[in-house]
């Protein structure tokens, strides 16, 4: 897979990665990418959850999220692509910007990943963090109905998708305003979401957090509705707005 070349070009990787070359060597970037996330914002969601008084609040734990999801980006994107994220990898590869073949490799590596985050989270808070704060797991809020946290989850995933796309893949953007963007959009994303739903935001994020503490009960919510969500943004900003150019003068 090619470096970006043009607007709205199908053979662009995220920040220009080349993710396909050295698939394995792809993946074990994704693996340990989505490990660093999941444990960065789930072990202080967790210390939030288990320590009395609070050591953390829901300012730390979007910062978390938003702080690692910035530093990884900077640190692996021009590795692997930085997917981190089931939703992305699945809308990247619906607009032919990602090939098929190793989405297989790419989700498999973000599940285990966030799994081992999980597992880590738990060594570190020892069982309260599983017994108290379910180890971060997501689940909607009481009195939030499925199809409400559904929607929601969709929705912030959109937005998610739709920044991270977009600034990844069309080479109009400056390559050093992607890792603030994406990690800003996903704060802006926790933020929304997290009264209703946890704000999970990637099937990945709540997945390792539901299989290590046992707690399945909404976990096929947060597993669809972000790749909805993704996939419809993925599809948006390559049919909709990669195309687009701003107005000039001689366009009066």
């Amino acid at each position: 897979m090619s470096a970006p070349t043009g607007v709205g070009s199908h053979a662009a990787g995220l920040y220009g990665s080349r993710a396909g070359e050295n698939l394995l060597r792809s993946g074990a970037a994704e693996l340990l990418g989505t490990f660093v996330l999941v444990l960065a914002g789930g072990a202080v969601a967790v210390g939030a959850g288990t320590t009395d008084p609070p050591v953390y609040d829901l300012l730390a734990i979007v910062l978390a999220f938003g702080l690692a999801l910035t530093a990884l980006v900077a640190a692996l994107g021009h590795v692997s692509g930085c997917h981190l994220n089931p939703a992305v990898t699945l809308g990247l590869a619906v607009t032919r910007k990602f090939p098929w073949r190793a989405v297989p490799v790419y989700v498999v590596a973000q599940l285990v990943g966030a799994v081992l985050a999980s597992l880590a989270t738990w060594a570190v808070h020892t069982g309260r963090g599983r017994e108290v704060a379910n180890l971060s797991t997501t689940l909607p809020a009481p009195g939030v109905s499925d199809g409400r946290a559904f929607f929601v989850e969709a929705l912030i995933t959109f937005v998610l998708v739709l920044v991270v796309i977009s600034v990844a893949t069309d080479d109009r953007v400056p390559a050093a305003a992607a890792p603030l963007a994406v990690g800003a959009a996903l704060a802006v994303c926790i933020f929304i979401a997290a009264p209703v739903t946890g704000g999970a935001v990637n099937p990945a994020r709540a997945f390792g957090p539901a299989v290590v503490s046992g707690n399945l009960d909404a976990l096929w919510l947060y597993l669809l509705a972000p790749v909805v969500g993704g996939v419809l943004a993925a599809v948006v900003y390559d049919r909709l707005l990669a195309p687009a150019q701003a107005p000039t003068p001689e366009d009066d």
